[in-house]
């Protein structure tokens, strides 16, 4: 739950996160993370993609996992690591819907 001062952005990811199985979630520079999905929900809203999510999190990994195969453009990936975008890409719909 959001502390009552709370701006609007962290309002929107602490949303999103809280829709999220803890266990599917790194352990560092989640704010960062959350911040860029809460970015997505409202910028692009219901139409955001599982593409959209990767680049999210390509910039969030930049910093906190620099070194991690899976920061190349979304269609290099597998079909296996696109879809691992799916849960987070519902989770954003959700909220931009609620927003809407």
């Amino acid at each position: 739950m959001s502390s009552p001062d709370a701006n609007y952005i962290t309002q929107i990811a602490e949303r999103i996160r809280a829709a999220i199985d803890p266990d599917k979630l790194p352990e560092d520079g989640l704010d960062q993370l959350f911040s860029s999905y809460a970015l997505l929900a409202l910028s692009k809203g219901v139409r955001v993609s599982n593409e959209d999510v990767h680049d999210a999190w390509s910039v969030w990994a930049t910093e906190f996992d620099p070194q991690n195969d899976s920061i190349v453009p979304f269609d290099d990936l597998s079909p296996d690591v696109q879809e691992q975008d799916t849960i987070f890409r519902d989770a954003i719909r959700d909220v931009a819907k609620s927003l809407s």
